[in-house]
């Protein structure tokens, strides 16, 4: 059987510059992290317990080995956008945040704990006490914010656990407290918004020293207990058929109004016809008297100019010319006259 060669153990002292030329980037860039005391610990260490001296003598695996145990000695994270990172040494916190961007620690006795300084949205189901002593069911939802500066003391004093330690009790005191001076029906009103706001401000009183920032508390899918609830759509169906009622009484006071207009209006226009017509036959009846006094004012200035002009022998004339036409006509006839000067006319005219 053959005799294993015996290691003999013998230090020698590696110089990195070789070796910085020959290995990759990713075992540079290690060494750039640890550091050339720790790289060169490291080399020797391998070096002295190395069964074969010609492992010594091959490169390549030299430098996978040395990239593990570098892996080994340190270790890096990525704080992503939106959140920051604090690192515990020991159990030791730092004062001084991460920001986003990567991050290199020793595994073995660092860690970086991540917290999202974004807008969080913590839904809860719970019962609200009312100012009559009923439990009035609600989805709420609670918007927060921790504050990026104030995330190492948070994590000193309270952990990461806030929301069942802080925000979910004070928010609880928070609701019980403002609840408590309304009506369950006004949680299901217009009135939700102020006690909204009320939690609100009361949540921030407690909070904002602690580190957070609640934006907004939203009181949703508000459950009223069945028998009020059953009181509540009574009375609103009674108001609605009062409103209605009132309605149809407007619209009948609008209807009989309209009507007493419009016979109001017929009447008007009746007084204002009967007016027109009796003034039309005033004006009807002046113009007949105007017309006949203006005729009889004719007749009368006709005869005062016919007695003006009619003088006897203008008659005598007349009367002759009446006897000559007469005397034309073929018919037998007898002409009678009062005698006087015409008869001397007829008697040359029968001749």
């Amino acid at each position: 059987m053959d005799q294993l060669p015996v290691f003999r153990f013998r230090p020698r002292r590696f110089r990195l510059t070789p070796y910085r030329l020959l290995l990759p980037r990713t075992t540079l860039a290690v060494h750039q992290v640890l550091g050339p005391r720790k790289v060169r610990v490291l080399l020797e260490t391998f070096a002295s317990y190395t069964l074969h001296r010609s492992l010594m003598l091959v490169r390549r695996p030299l430098a996978v080995l040395l990239l593990a145990g570098a892996t080994l000695l340190g270790s890096c994270t990525t704080v992503r956008q939106g959140e920051v990172g604090v690192k515990r040494t020991l159990g030791r916190l730092d004062e001084q945040v991460v920001l986003a961007g990567p991050k290199a620690f020793n595994p073995f006795l660092s860690t970086i704990i991540k917290v999202p300084v974004t807008t969080q949205n913590l839904e809860i189901r719970s019962s609200l006490p009312s100012r009559e002593g009923l439990s009035v069911g609600s989805d709420i939802s609670i918007l927060y914010r921790v504050k990026a500066d104030q995330v190492p003391a948070l994590l000193q004093t309270t952990g990461l656990g806030y929301e069942n330690i802080l925000i979910l009790p004070v928010f609880r005191s928070a609701a019980a407290d403002v609840c408590a001076r309304y009506f369950a029906k006004d949680m299901h009103s217009a009135e939700r918004a102020v006690i909204e706001k009320a939690i609100l401000a009361q949540m921030n009183e407690v909070l904002t020293a602690r580190g957070f920032e609640i934006e907004n508390v939203l009181l949703k899918n508000i459950a009223l207990p069945a028998g009020l609830a059953k009181a509540i759509e009574d009375k609103l169906e009674s108001e609605q058929e009062a409103l209605r009622m009132e309605f149809l009484k407007q619209r009948e006071t609008r209807d009989a109004e309209r009507r007493v207009i419009e016979a109001e209006g017929q009447k008007r226009i009746a007084v204002v016809r009967a007016q027109g017509e009796q003034e039309a036959n005033i004006i009807q009846a002046r113009g007949k008297a105007e017309a006949m006094r203006i005729e009889a004012e004719a007749v009368r200035l006709t005869n005062q100019l016919l007695n003006r002009d009619l003088t006897p022998a203008v008659l005598q004339y007349k009367s002759i010319e009446a006897f000559r036409e007469l005397s034309k006509s073929p018919n037998s006839k007898t002409i009678i006259t009062g005698g006087g000067s015409t008869t001397p006319i007829l008697n040359t005219l029968t001749q």
